[in-house]
């Protein structure tokens, strides 16, 4: 599982988007159309981090978000609804979810 906060992680509430997916065998243009989207959210206000554990087949990935007015910002927005376009040919399966994290706890050894 890998955990990237933009700055460092959010005191609850926040948001969190969770995205399981399972791929298709077509995934022309997938791996550049992935890298923009995380540049992309990343610039966007209100995104807090994520979180992610892939295999090839597919993963889970949760993204954070500061409430639900930049959820809907991103979600919107021009160059991610053309990569949602493409979710019919690069996925066999995916379920989006969409909740609030009324309480967050972390222990991290890694931190000095």
């Amino acid at each position: 599982m890998i955990t990237n906060w933009k700055i460092k992680a959010p005191r609850a509430p926040f948001y969190a988007v969770i995205f399981i997916s399972k791929k298709s065998n077509d995934l022309e243009g997938y791996e550049e159309m992935d890298a923009r989207m995380m540049e992309l959210a990343q610039q966007q206000e209100g995104y807090l981090g994520y979180s992610s554990v892939s295999k090839p087949e597919g993963g889970i990935f949760i993204s954070y978000w500061k409430d639900e007015q930049s959820i809907q910002n991103w979600r919107v927005n021009p160059e991610h609804a053309s990569a949602k376009a493409k979710a019919k040919q690069w996925y066999h399966y995916y379920h989006s979810m969409i909740s609030k994290v009324e309480s967050s706890h972390i222990l991290d050894k890694l931190l000095k």
